[in-house]
């Protein structure tokens, strides 16, 4: 087994980073138990997001795209360490704003409500400011599309 808090340590990570497994992947002891890290995920992918992470485990990069919830991923995966069930959400994951974010610091800016497919980024207007985004948790899927357009990386999904 990986020890991830010893790999980030000698990477010079002081605390460990969190994985982002694909999607319907279910709780992380059962996914590594499962995992026999073959890559089959990998290429499955259309967006190209699921990529070899830490231990060689799938994990997700969006920075190459958002996740469109296809499943490819999980027909790909023989050992069945992904296994999507009926009526079952993809994953917990939902966009966080962060303090970066050039509204909350004076500039208009509304891109990541412009690239969030489901309309779970809303702008409340306030007096004497730029409108504020908040995200809708209810209707937030986590895909990851607002996340690298917002030009101050103010975004983050967990």
């Amino acid at each position: 087994m990986v020890d991830a808090a010893r790999r980030g340590f000698l990477r010079g990570r002081t605390r460990p980073r969190a994985e982002l497994r694909p999607p319907w992947a279910g709780p992380e002891a059962a996914f590594i138990d499962r995992c026999t890290r073959c890559r089959d995920c990998l290429p499955a992918c259309p967006p190209g997001i699921v990529v070899s992470g830490d231990g060689g485990y799938p994990t997700l990069d969006f920075t190459r795209g958002e996740c469109t919830f296809c499943a490819a991923c999980v027909s790909a995966c023989q050992p069945q360490a992904l296994l999507r069930r009926d009526g079952e959400v993809p994953w917990p994951y939902t966009a966080h704003i962060g303090a970066a974010c050039l509204p909350a610091r004076g500039s208009d800016c509304r891109v990541c409500g412009d690239h969030c497919a489901a309309q779970a980024i809303r702008f409340s207007p306030r007096i004497g400011g730029s409108p504020l985004p908040a995200i809708d948790a209810s209707r937030c899927t986590g895909c990851g599309a607002c996340l690298v357009p917002c030009p101050s990386q103010a975004i983050h999904i967990a």
